[in-house]
């Protein structure tokens, strides 16, 4: 996004996003200077001279939390080299909630990102982890197979981990470490627990004879999926009850996203607060 703003005493306040950085552009009748801005506090003031202030955003805006969801996003961005801030949400004190990050997702859940520089030059607010993901991939030409087959495949794994793996793996995890003074009733977890299980066999029938969910390629989908299956052991203590160490492939090919620097830098953007 590129915009002009001729002045002789020139005021940014509400204009620019806090914390986001942005290429400025600084040029008059003798000499043109560039560097990189900053914008915080929200007030910045030029003044003295008669200049031209071109100032385009350089960096996505990440809004998010090293949960399984929040990951996807941040695994992604650093797997596709994009530029971003990271701005971690508070979950746990209801960070969620507060008017600028309403404001770029209505739902106020977490990941979200701000892409000043959408498809059409414009800013642009996106929620919903699958949908940032699919974008970041058109984006970039990375991680979203080009041939219509192989990518109909990853859309629809993609889409597995969305409508399935992450809501009721995110069920059981409640069941079995968040309610368990509240619910005595054995049933929910019970029922979450067999279909978790189910869940680990579709992935271990599907990786059998490959490296990742679309043969060779790692994708988008691996990126949406990992992570819940990661939380198993790293977030509820739970591989031993669900005999997670039986599906070999899936244990497998969790450990092969994990390998690479990229993903695993991505693991540790916006980290959890301390003991949870």
């Amino acid at each position: 996004m590129l915009t002009l703003l001729p002045a002789n005493i020139v005021e940014l306040a509400v204009l620019l996003a806090p914390g986001m950085s942005y290429f400025v552009a600084v040029q008059s009748s003798d000499h043109e200077q560039r560097f990189l801005l900053c914008i915080h506090p929200l007030v910045h003031c030029f003044s003295r001279r008669r200049v031209n202030y071109s100032i385009m955003a350089s960096k996505i805006e990440l809004y998010s939390l090293a949960t399984p969801n929040g990951i996807k996003v941040s695994v992604a961005l650093e797997e596709m080299g994009l530029e971003y801030n990271a701005h971690t949400i508070d979950l746990f004190n209801g960070g969620q909630f507060k008017p600028e990050f309403v404001a770029v997702n209505p739902n106020a859940k977490i990941p979200a990102i701000t892409d000043p520089n959408g498809p059409d030059g414009k800013p642009i607010h996106l929620f919903e982890s699958g949908a940032i993901l699919i974008y970041l991939a058109e984006k970039t030409g990375k991680f979203l197979p080009a041939d219509p087959r192989l990518r109909y495949e990853t859309i629809q794994w993609l889409f597995f981990q969305m409508a399935g793996v992450g809501p009721m793996f995110g069920q059981f995890a409640h069941f079995y470490k968040y309610a368990t003074e509240k619910c005595k009733d054995p049933y929910p977890l019970e029922r979450y627990s067999t279909e978790a299980k189910r869940l680990l066999g579709v992935l271990e029938k599907r990786l059998e004879g490959r490296q990742f969910l679309v043969g060779e390629q790692y994708t988008i989908a691996d990126m949406a999926t990992f992570p819940w299956v990661r939380f198993f052991e790293t977030g509820l203590n739970a591989a031993e009850y669900l005999g997670f160490s039986n599906f070999t492939n899936v244990v497998a090919w969790k450990d092969r996203c994990m390998e690479r620097p990229a993903t695993a830098k991505g693991l540790n953007v916006c980290p959890l607060p301390p003991g949870v």
